[in-house]
């Protein structure tokens, strides 16, 4: 399995790179690009809730799809190991990765000098997708009844340490 650079090689914004094509194969669209690991965005049960949580990020950023996967992840464990029986939320994550992420592989070990191209023609291939979040945007929302907004304010801080930008938790 391949390692994957550190999230803040790829957390700046830039241009948006998304014309993915699954069925027509022709000229002008990425080739390639890795399935996203974040695959489901509701859990729980929608229904009638009093409260609605977020998570909001506090500066414009890229956040990759296997970092939006693992604070999913873990703020629906949190969630569904705290909460008591017949207690029901709702979460939804509000981003969707389409940007797509390229790296420019650069060879190492012994003789990589002589068949290394450096950054000649370095636009880099297709290695993964990240959704483009903008400050001030939702990035997660849970719904819930006002008795459990506390336990949300503690799983949108779980879900928060997986992200590579400040959040501020926000209650409606």
């Amino acid at each position: 399995m391949a390692t994957i650079r550190p999230g803040r090689c790829y957390r700046q914004l830039e241009r948006p790179y998304t014309r993915q094509s699954v069925r027509v194969p022709s000229k002008g669209y990425v080739k390639g690009v890795p399935r996203s690991k974040l695959t489901e965005f509701e859990h729980g049960t929608k229904g009638n809730y009093d409260k609605k949580v977020f998570l909001v990020a506090k500066r414009s950023v890229q956040i990759r799809h296997n970092s939006l996967d693992a604070a999913r992840v873990a703020a629906v464990q949190y969630l569904e190991k705290r909460m008591g029986k017949g207690a029901t939320f709702f979460m939804k994550v509000r981003v969707y990765p389409h940007h797509v992420i390229r790296e420019n592989a650069l060879a190492t070990g012994a003789g990589a000098d002589r068949f290394q191209q450096g950054m000649r023609a370095s636009f880099g291939k297709p290695i993964g997708t990240a959704a483009r979040v903008m400050e001030g945007q939702k990035i997660f929302e849970i719904r819930v009844n006002s008795a459990l907004v506390p336990l949300v304010k503690e799983t949108m801080m779980q879900a928060k340490y997986k992200l590579p930008t400040p959040c501020r938790i926000v209650v409606e």
